[in-house]
């Protein structure tokens, strides 16, 4: 493709956003920025909870990643289905119960200040480190491929998207995204099938074949069953189901689109309904994984050593125009839809949490909100740089990584608090939440010589959460509730 039809492309893009934001934004205020009235409609909001949760993190690296552990991430997602299943039973029951806007409120009135913000700190450290891990790998995609020929510099490249991503969001917010996130949600899935259709087409398979191909290649396995391998079943089913606990119904972002609803009801329905398209997209993009390396196979192209790159090298490279337009408008998706609602999170949570804003009567903090806003905007981009000068793996495997450590005091604290009555001096919460994912770096790291072999995998977040709660047993009552 040329600068300019680069250019066009993102321009009718980003024209398609603002419209929306400018239909979203009309009558907005604070109250819609943070809640969206509790006006969405709980399909929509399915819908575009896809292009969220999938991201650029498995928009190019899970299809990559299946040359190296085949369908082992299924394993993983099989977990993240049953994790849905719990976080729409209890946890929105309990956050519409309580009314809540930031969830992290709870905490505040289970444990007292100190865990409240605790827990609202942990978040917002995930939130950070998640979001420009996820936007550092398509930033970078669209830098090699598209900006490098305009001769945009990568940190222009990342700000200019993080200021775009600003300007549509900061009259409406969550209301805006839900509606942004079914336009992302469409492109990238669009992208997939139509890059799908094109290698079968190139590759003379009719739908029949195109299935017995996918389903005798080898890297189509999808159980796992030695105990001692990071990817066995067991490890990846539970760790699916943690994982999911914490970065979906722990995380303010995941939760703000749910809590948009009208109903604890639709709600659920929501969140049934798209823990079903997520399993189907994800195995979408698994089956992507498979044709793009017999394809590349087939016409004798070099497999990259960084296999987040295949799919960018054969979809810019390889496959034709249309599937160029396909992937650059669902690479450009996969960036966006998970930026702008973790800006969003973040604000809600720095501005309820740490502010000290209140359910009611919080217009006039218009002003506070967009300082907010843009400061979390200008500090993304900045860990996205960070990120670029230091990474050197798998995208897909260092975000869940990550996230073992940074979402484990969380699940910890939640499940305390959920499911025992015990109420414990909340200025030691800290010290706790610090301890306990040293303490499972320390594990991990010699886990194969301490536990005859035994490999941490994603799992590694179960065991983190689980000295979260060990460590909250052992600390003693508040005074008021010794005898």
């Amino acid at each position: 493709m040329s600068p300019f039809q680069i250019s066009l492309v993102i321009i009718l893009y980003f024209i398609g956003l603002y419209i929306i934001s400018w239909f979203t934004s009309r009558n907005a205020n604070t109250h819609t920025f943070f809640t969206a009235n509790r006006k969405s409609p709980w399909y929509l909001v399915a819908f575009g909870m896809i292009g969220a949760s999938l991201s650029g993190v498995t928009f190019i690296s899970v299809p990559g990643e299946v040359g190296n552990s085949a369908f082992a991430y299924f394993q993983f997602v099989l977990g993240n289905l049953v994790g849905y299943w719990l976080v729409a039973s209890i946890l929105l029951s309990l956050y519409y119960r309580l009314n809540l806007v930031s969830i992290y409120t709870y905490l505040g009135q289970r444990f007292g200040v100190y865990g409240y913000k605790t827990g609202a700190f942990f978040f917002i450290l995930s939130k950070l480190v998640g979001a420009a891990f996820r936007f550092y790998l398509v930033a970078l995609v669209l830098q090699v491929a598209f900006f490098d020929a305009l001769g945009i510099p990568f940190s222009l490249t990342v700000f200019i998207s993080m200021a775009l991503i600003w300007i549509y969001t900061q009259r409406a917010g969550i209301k805006t995204i839900v509606w942004t996130d079914t336009l992302q949600t469409l492109f990238l899935v669009s992208a997939v099938i139509f890059t799908i259709v094109s290698i079968s087409r190139a590759l003379d398979l009719d739908a029949s074949e195109l299935a017995t191909t996918i389903i005798n290649h080898p890297s189509a396995q999808i159980f796992n069953w030695d105990w001692a391998a990071g990817n066995n079943f067991f490890k990846q089913f539970f760790a699916g189901i943690f994982m999911t606990i914490a970065m979906v119904g722990l995380d303010q972002d995941m939760m703000q689109k749910n809590l948009t609803c009208k109903t604890k009801k639709e709600s659920q329905k929501n969140m049934l309904v798209f823990s079903a398209l997520f399993v189907a997209t994800v195995f979408l993009f698994l089956c992507l994984g498979v044709l793009l390396y017999v394809y590349a196979n087939n016409q004798h192209i070099p497999i990259p050593l960084n296999t987040d790159n295949l799919y960018p090298n054969l979809a810019i490279n390889e496959l034709g125009i249309g599937v160029t337009i396909a992937f650059l408008l669902g690479i450009i998706s996969a960036a966006y839809s998970s930026a702008d609602s973790a800006l969003t999170a973040l604000t809600t949570s720095f501005c309820f949490d740490f502010l000290g804003f209140k359910k009611e009567g919080h217009n006039c903090k218009t002003v506070t909100r967009k300082i907010v806003h843009i400061s979390f905007s200008i500090l993304v981009a900045a860990v996205v740089i960070i990120f670029h000068a230091m990474n050197n793996e798998s995208v897909v495997m260092a975000v869940f990584k990550a996230a073992g450590y940074t979402y484990g005091p969380l699940l910890g604290l939640f499940v305390f608090g959920m499911y025992t009555n015990r109420v414990v001096n909340d200025f030691y919460i800290p010290f706790i939440a610090l301890l306990a994912p040293i303490l499972s770096w320390l594990i991990t790291e010699n886990s194969e010589k301490l536990l005859f072999g035994y490999k941490f995998g994603f799992e590694v977040l179960i065991l983190n959460a689980g000295l979260m709660w060990l460590g909250l047993r052992v600390l003693p009552k508040k005074k008021s509730q010794m005898s």
